[in-house]
């Protein structure tokens, strides 16, 4: 029998679901000590084939730049291993002495991956890792103009947890990839666990499928630069962190907001390491370019070198440019570059003072970024502490290139591809995941207080006529008396 293209993919995804589903079965029983031996495993594919993934995934896509993809795939591999190595995830994780509990790990289940064509390889790579450590399987769903690198990347995970021990179809991948496919994949009711990273249309369709759902939102990041700063090292750390992979992490920066008495030796600075400031003319040429009506990007241009947005544009850009700078005087519709731009395109923004500048980062946060990150490059404790404190963010990333604060290469946060924006930017995580949001833990517990009933007051025949003031003031002793005795009692029980 000859399936259409649609159905052939939806009984592809069915089936590597079930195949995901018996190597569950068998690896739930798995030991600590197996779960690391399949993980270092994995780690030694990842790190073999990081190069070879990079080019893969460059050629597909058109998007981002070899040797940072190359960079992707190694951190993807050593740098999430070296962080989750020592992590327990089997049996007993954690003893309260003191409350007399035990927690205990479960795996969830089967994963849903759905992958982004930005990071198509690292992606799966680092959810893979993370997965296995917390004893599940996973499928993912690759985007249709990454189909090729991403099964790539998953069959080598897979041969490598297999090689290890794990049960053969432990990692899958769909190969016939369609909508209908991924719908499958969301709601079989085999799958446990949807871990979505993406655009946002995708990632509401994650957490609409009736299934527990770990996506992320967008990251308009705003890098505000102090007056306190160290100005040279705050454009080197922008510039780099923007024109990483040519902007396609979510954590890049995407608008500079400087203080004015500073800004002109920023300004320096930038273009010393490659930033062209655009004229209000090229401006507007470039933002007909790279967004679409909506503020919404156009997918031809992420990830792109600026040579090629500068060409699309009709606008000459000097050689050795590797990032365009559009300066804007405000946020919103009317000012399309204000929005997250995955590619090599900044905004700039001039401000009076801090407290100017942490209302314009509010704006950029609220145009398409609330509760994903923020950098700030300042030596100021007490700005520091009051961006911290007031804005809507749960990663604010100081004198560190966002992009690699954000995912955990510079800092202490945990590795990770998959950035959770919270509850504020319609997120169920507000962290950077990790194999602990993919485990149940199940609690034993032993008593460590007695409960005695205290004596009760008889319950009086309800009157029809309205309780008098006096009445209330009696009550209202009854009840301080029987709620002083409940906490003797309890305080008393204590063991």
């Amino acid at each position: 029998m000859e399936l259409d293209r649609d159905l052939s993919s939806i009984q592809e995804t069915r089936n590597l679901v079930k195949a995901a589903r018996r190597a569950q079965d068998c690896l739930q029983e798995f030991t600590q000590a197996q779960v690391d031996t399949i993980i270092n495993a994995m780690r030694q594919a990842g790190e073999a084939n990081a190069c070879r993934l990079a080019q893969m995934a460059v050629s597909e896509t058109g998007m981002g730049k070899y040797e940072d993809k190359c960079f992707k795939n190694f951190f993807a591999s050593r740098y999430v291993f070296e962080y989750i190595q020592e992590m327990k995830t089997v049996g007993i994780v954690r003893e309260d002495k003191a409350n007399k509990i035990w927690e205990i790990a479960e795996p969830v289940g089967v994963i849903a991956g759905i992958v982004p064509t930005t990071n198509p390889t690292a992606t799966v790579i680092y959810k893979s890792m993370i997965a296995l450590k917390s004893r599940n399987a996973i499928v993912f769903s690759p985007h249709p103009s990454a189909v090729r690198c991403t099964n790539e990347a998953a069959r080598l995970m897979n041969g490598a947890a297999v090689a290890a021990g794990a049960p053969d179809g432990v990692i899958g991948c769909i190969s016939t990839v369609s909508m209908g496919a991924t719908q499958e994949l969301m709601k079989h009711p085999d799958t446990a666990m949807i871990l979505a990273t993406g655009g946002s249309a995708l990632v509401k369709a994650a957490y609409s499928s009736g299934k527990p759902a770990l996506g992320v939102g967008p990251g308009n990041v705003p890098a505000f630069v102090e007056r306190s700063a160290d100005l040279r090292q705050a454009a080197r750390d922008i510039v780099t962190g923007k024109t990483f992979d040519n902007g396609t992490i979510c954590a890049s920066e995407q608008s500079i907001v400087a203080e004015d008495c500073i800004a002109e030796e920023l300004i320096g600075y930038l273009r010393e390491n490659g930033a062209h400031f655009l004229s209000a003319e090229e401006t507007a040429k470039v933002s007909a370019v790279v967004m679409l009506p909506g503020c919404s990007m156009n997918p031809k241009v992420v990830g792109r070198d600026p040579k090629v947005i500068a060409q699309l544009a009709g606008i000459s850009i000097p050689d050795g440019t590797r990032c365009l700078v559009a300066p804007l005087g405000g946020v919103g519709p009317q000012w399309p570059l204000s929005h997250e731009k995955l590619t090599t395109v900044l905004a700039f923004y001039r401000v009076a003072d801090w407290h100017e500048g942490c209302e314009r980062c509010f704006e950029l946060l609220k145009a398409g970024g609330i509760g994903h990150s923020l950098a700030i490059h300042s030596n100021n404790e007490a700005v520091i502490r009051e961006f911290a404190l007031k804005k809507p963010i749960f990663r604010i990333l100081v004198n560190t290139p966002s992009t690699f604060g954000g995912i955990g290469a510079t800092t202490g946060l945990a590795p990770a591809f998959t950035l959770g924006c919270g509850t504020w930017g319609g997120s169920s995580v507000s962290e950077n995941v990790s194999p602990l949001h993919l485990i149940n833990i199940k609690r034993v517990a032993w008593p460590i207080r007695s409960v005695e009933r205290p004596p009760v007051a008889p319950l009086q025949p309800c009157e029809s006529q309205p309780a008098s003031a006096g009445d209330a003031q009696i009550d209202s002793q009854l009840v301080q008396e029987i709620v002083n005795r409940v906490l003797k009692t309890v305080q008393g029980g204590r063991s």
